[in-house]
């Protein structure tokens, strides 16, 4: 038997505002709509999210589809870039992501590195492949978040594979126990 974990990347949302309470965008939510109906035959028994609203967004419809909520985990919420909980400009953030992906323990003061959420990171995904053993679950994530996850298992998921993802995205990631054996691109761009 497999285990299959369903990344979600959230969709599409607001550049400015809040990183905890950004939603999503007009586009976002069509998309997130999108999500819905590629996840609908994949026989999902949980969806769990980051606490971040535009992950919850995308994934939501997905839960209430198989009688369910949400199940937030406060240690999938994407990587802190900053000490404000304010998104950091695109041309901030790609110099950061750039020394962080080359120096795991880099961060900026009061924030974070990959090496330190690589770590809360993993151990709820750890936590829910036992705990989802040969089940399939969706997890509403983030671009960096995700790649870090997938990274622990494949190091061919780094900063060019996050650069190569879209929003929304989704990757069907199999395991046998808790080894990564398959990656499978659901998402298709139109």
């Amino acid at each position: 038997m497999s285990t299959f974990v369903y990344m979600v990347r959230h969709g599409e949302s607001p550049k400015e505002g809040n990183e905890r309470t950004r939603g999503l965008t007009p586009k976002g939510q069509l998309d997130a709509k999108r999500v819905t109906e590629l996840l609908k035959d994949e026989k999902i028994d949980a969806v769990v999210s980051s606490p971040y609203l535009r992950s919850i967004l995308t994934v939501e419809k997905a839960a209430e589809q198989i009688g369910q909520e949400v199940i937030v985990y406060e240690d999938l919420k994407e990587r802190i870039f900053s000490s404000e909980d304010n998104r950091i400009s695109d041309k901030e953030l790609v110099p950061l992501l750039e020394k962080s992906f080359g120096e795991s323990s880099y961060a900026l003061e009061g924030a974070e590195s990959n090496a330190d959420c690589l770590i809360r990171a993993i151990n709820v995904l750890k936590e829910l492949l036992e705990t989802y053993k040969d089940k399939r679950i969706v997890i509403g994530s983030h671009g960096a978040v995700m790649t870090l996850m997938m990274g622990y298992f494949n190091s061919k998921y780094d900063l060019d594979f996050l650069y190569s993802t879209s929003k929304p995205d989704i990757y069907r990631m199999e395991f046998k126990e808790k080894e990564l054996v398959n990656v499978q691109r659901l998402w298709c761009l139109d």
